[in-house]
């Protein structure tokens, strides 16, 4: 099988500023959730309300006070806020800026099923529950497939055995079109397919 020379991968923090490297379009951090960020996770499934969390601001205390009044069961939820925050500061950091965008929400569709690519600069994606984000690497890619389906296009995905997933509780850095300089090497990726009565619980941080 063909080798990626667009990730980086490692389950150490200094992994995701290799996003910055030229030929890098995703930075993955493997990790497994600590217990209490867990239980944290686990309350937001104890009701049957959905959860659906837009945060646009500087992170810190005022992000923390809201995530306790928006988030289900607030009183378990201590260690998941705190991990929420910290990847927003670490964001923030990395990319320079006072401002994120963050959306947290439980999900029981698929939101985006055809593999494409996000015309931003960059994305941190996480999955807190359920199946992660499916990426390919560039060499199963077929770009001119593309954008919106047509039948005079050909299949982006050129071997089906090569899509990918990120695992549950990993972190991945997706550097979009709208990076300065890859405009067309933007990671290819999708939702993935849920079982009855699966779910995910989703973070997607932005610089802003």
């Amino acid at each position: 099988m063909a080798t990626d020379m667009h990730l980086a991968v490692g389950e150490d923090i200094d992994v995701l500023p290799r996003i910055f490297e030229d030929a890098i379009n995703l930075a993955i951090l493997r990790r497994q959730l600590p217990t209490d960020v867990q239980a944290g996770v686990n309350a937001q499934y104890q009701t049957d309300r959905g959860l659906s969390f837009s945060w646009l601001g500087s992170p810190g205390d005022a992000l923390r006070a809201d995530l306790r009044r928006r988030l289900h069961v607030p009183d378990a939820c201590g260690a998941l806020i705190e991990d929420i925050v910290t990847l927003a500061e670490a964001m923030a950091f990395l990319f320079d800026t006072d401002t994120v965008g963050l959306r947290l929400r439980r999900l029981g569709d698929v939101m985006c099923p055809r593999f494409h690519c996000d015309n931003l600069p960059v994305r941190l994606v996480t999955t807190y529950h359920g199946p992660g984000c499916e990426w390919l690497p560039e060499w199963a890619v077929d770009r001119r497939g593309l954008g919106a389906p047509s039948p005079s296009k050909p299949e982006i995905v050129t071997d089906q055995y090569a899509v990918q997933r990120l695992g549950t509780g990993d972190l991945g850095l997706l550097k979009g079109s709208g990076w300065v300089g890859n405009e067309r090497r933007g990671l290819v990726h999708r939702s993935p397919a849920l079982g009855d009565g699966e779910q995910r619980l989703l973070l997607t941080i932005d610089p802003a």
